[in-house]
């Protein structure tokens, strides 16, 4: 009887020890596809607001952590884009605060000179068929940002039509596209100073 107890007590320790073994195996193996997947949508989603002829740098390894009012409440990422070492563009992760149904987190693409290279909006609670042609995926209104000069802080162009400036709105929906204008005009004035913040910023993940 007790040799048949120690018999079976091998076998389901054997048992949870290769259990253990192939769920960690697992485990590693999902985490890291996982997180190629991330970075490749990571990568694809920086494509699109900053042209990559611009800069030859690894720019998901250039992070940065800054806090800006400029750029919402708390911390937000910044990838600095280098050609030949030299800084020359930087993606923004940056936050409209005031959307009609709350925040909406952006990433800009923004040169060091004014002008704003591109924009996507990557989370959003706006009201469906109104506030959310802000996607791409509805509207390619998100992507007439590219190009565009910022002139200042009263450059009055960058406002909705409603407001004097050069920007549509959406019928029956003002307060998304002004809330997306505002914070993309932020950004890119913001983007102007990040060369002299340079030397003192904090490397993601420090």
């Amino acid at each position: 009887m007790l040799k048949t107890m120690r018999k079976h007590g091998v076998t389901l320790a054997l048992f949870a020890v290769g259990t253990t073994g192939l769920t960690a195996a697992i485990d590693q193996v999902t985490k890291t596809t996982i997180a190629q997947q991330a970075a490749g949508q990571q990568k694809a989603l920086f494509d699109q607001v900053l042209p990559v002829e611009l800069y030859n740098n690894d720019l998901q390894k250039s992070c940065y952590l800054v806090s800006a009012p400029a750029l919402g409440t708390g911390q937000h990422r910044v990838y600095i884009a280098t050609h030949d070492n030299t800084p020359v563009a930087a993606v923004l992760e940056t936050t409209a605060p005031d959307g009609y149904s709350g925040a909406i987190k952006l990433l800009v693409g923004a040169d060091f000179h004014g002008t704003v290279l591109g924009s996507r909006v990557i989370e959003h609670h706006e009201t469906p068929g109104l506030g959310d042609k802000i996607e791409l995926r509805l509207s390619d209104w998100i992507t007439h940002f590219a190009g565009k000069k910022i002139n200042g802080e009263n450059d009055s162009h960058w406002a909705v039509k409603k407001d004097g400036g050069d920007f549509d709105q959406f019928t029956g929906a003002t307060i998304t596209p002004r809330a997306v204008v505002n914070a993309v005009k932020r950004t890119g004035l913001y983007a102007e100073t990040l060369p002299a913040q340079l030397s003192h910023l904090s490397a993601c993940g420090e």
